[in-house]
């Protein structure tokens, strides 16, 4: 019976191939290409954040369709440029504040064919409202539009959490405010009454 005999040959991985492949696919070489659109709606973001933070609201409309739908974070809908231009009107100048964070897309635009986009993301707005400052943290979508060879924004809703929201927190506590001030007024006048309704019984001394 014969002994086996450890083998002395060494077995090699195919490193060569291993980093050949690795190479590939972590280089630009080896990527797909990206559609071209993506770069111009980078630049249409750029440009509309750019716009909004001049507040200049003929830039602004640049970069809008003309029938463009709008939905605030309090529910109002806006459509084309004539209403959305009242709308900035009659919030203000002075209202908003600019972004802390400003629109961020989740990932890249879901493209429809060669003409339309559907982007979504977050951004953190401030504004001053009733003499206060707050600050809304907004989730957004947004449909994107390209005619004669130009990227509008077609429809823009943006919307914050209805149950916790700085609105809300101080409306929270405010009610909260009021119905301790209204605890203890009430604590005062049980207090008051409940001695006077005690000395009104006790019997007379006479």
């Amino acid at each position: 019976m014969g002994v086996m005999v450890p083998s002395t040959e060494t077995t090699f991985l195919p490193w060569p191939r291993i980093a050949l492949f690795v190479l590939f696919f972590t280089s630009p070489a080896g990527w797909a290409a990206e559609d071209p659109a993506h770069e111009e709606l980078r630049q249409l973001r750029t440009n509309v954040v750019e716009a909004i933070r001049s507040g200049d609201i003929e830039r602004q409309l640049d970069y809008v369709h003309t029938n463009v739908v709008i939905t605030w974070q309090n529910g109002e809908v806006v459509r084309g440029h004539a209403k959305l231009r009242e709308f900035y009107e009659r919030l203000g100048e002075k209202a908003f504040q600019g972004y802390k964070t400003p629109p961020t897309p989740a990932e890249l635009t879901i493209l429809y064919g060669d003409d339309t986009g559907v982007s979504f993301g977050d951004s953190v707005a401030e504004y001053t409202l009733f003499g206060r400052r707050y600050e809304f943290n907004n989730r957004w979508t947004a449909t994107l539009v390209k005619e004669n060879g130009k990227w509008t924004l077609a429809s823009y809703h943006v919307s914050l959490d209805a149950l916790n929201n700085p609105l809300i927190n101080a409306a929270k506590k405010s009610l909260f405010v009021a119905a301790s001030i209204a605890g203890v007024i009430g604590l005062f006048l049980g207090v008051v009454i409940g001695r006077s309704l005690a000395k009104a019984q006790r019997p007379s001394s006479t």
